[in-house]
């Protein structure tokens, strides 16, 4: 096959290049100097860029354009590349760009799930407004690093103090109790058809750790939990909340196509929910590309089984609508 599947070596970047070989690709990793001999030990790998820093990035680009190059992202793009990072790549790129721009905003995030009929935790513009318990997170994909619990008021008053945030830098959540659930999904512009890819939930560092000590010991530690997301594990719902899974995916999808028509959302997403004992979903958060709880359905997820003949990641997934668009001749439909 004579186009190329590249992307940054590091979240997601096995799946997705063990994806696309199984597909027929060529495939590329572009990796600092630092990890070169690690992804030297996987063979469906067939070439390795090595690079001083992601920073160099960009010095690649007429080199992989004779590559016949498609860039696939994921949540590495931003903390390597920064904010503006997948703006500035002109390489052929799976997915829109444009609706990058509003997940990297929560405010804008939660106008877009608000739109789509979604259960919303409470949003609080002002510290004064604050009567429940609270959580409060960085703009962007930043794997839960930095998010913080207030109990009260007076509570973040404090914290904000210490962390010295820019007020537009982040938002101020309601803390809602339940099972956090994190929905990956692939809609196919080609298609028209919304596939779920697997469900997780994710091992977060401290809170996980904290939650395994005894309450009085708990105080007497006196240790402020943290989010910072160190691995994932897999979740299987109860069937009966299936319909209203597909249900949040669709609605999403349709609003995205009226924020940035007339494509919107398409390719890999995740919802990240939380579940209450009512059995309610509240939506926290939207990430709009593929997600690393993804990394554990590289065989396959017992949802995707239900749709393919073969196993079939979310990598893989990706690769298979690139190869639809190239026979279709359509690959302006999915690439930006």
């Amino acid at each position: 096959m004579k186009y190329t599947i590249a992307t940054i070596a590091s979240h997601s970047s096995l799946q997705i290049l063990k994806g696309a070989k199984d597909e027929g690709f060529t495939t590329l990793a572009i990796a600092t100097n630092d990890k070169v001999s690690f992804y030297k030990r996987f063979k469906f790998i067939d070439e390795i860029i090595s690079i001083d820093s992601y920073s160099r990035f960009y010095d690649l680009e007429n080199q992989l354009k004779k590559k016949k190059v498609i860039i696939v992202p994921h949540g590495s793009f931003v903390a390597y590349l920064g904010k503006e990072g997948d703006k500035k790549i002109s390489l052929s790129y799976f997915g829109n760009k444009k609706i990058l721009a509003i997940e990297g905003d929560r405010m804008k995030q939660y106008r877009w799930l608000k739109d789509a009929n979604l259960n919303l935790p409470k949003i609080f513009t002002h510290v004064e407004e604050v009567d429940r318990v609270v959580i409060v997170k960085l703009h962007g994909a930043m794997g839960g690093s930095g998010y913080f619990i207030a109990k009260n008021q007076t509570d973040l008053k404090l914290k904000l103090k210490k962390y010295n945030w820019i007020k537009n830098d982040y938002i101020i959540q309601e803390y809602i109790i339940g099972v956090p659930v994190y929905l990956q999904y692939f809609y196919s512009p080609l298609s028209k058809n919304l596939e779920l890819m697997g469900i997780d939930r994710r091992y977060e560092s401290n809170v996980d750790g904290i939650g395994r000590i005894p309450s009085n010991m708990q105080q007497e530690i006196n240790t402020s939990p943290s989010y910072t997301v160190i691995g994932n594990f897999p979740i299987v719902l109860r069937e009966s909340l299936l319909p209203k899974v597909y249900e949040m995916g669709e609605k999403v999808v349709a609003v995205s196509k009226r924020l940035v028509p007339p494509d919107g959302l398409y390719g890999p997403f995740c919802l990240e929910t939380i579940v209450t004992a009512d059995q309610q979903f509240y939506c926290i958060e939207i990430s709009c590309r593929i997600v690393a709880g993804t990394n554990l359905y590289i065989l396959g997820s017992p949802y995707t089984d239900l749709t393919f003949k073969e196993p079939m990641s979310t990598g893989r997934r990706i690769a298979l609508e690139i190869k639809r668009a190239i026979r279709e001749d359509k690959l302006h439909l999915i690439t930006d």
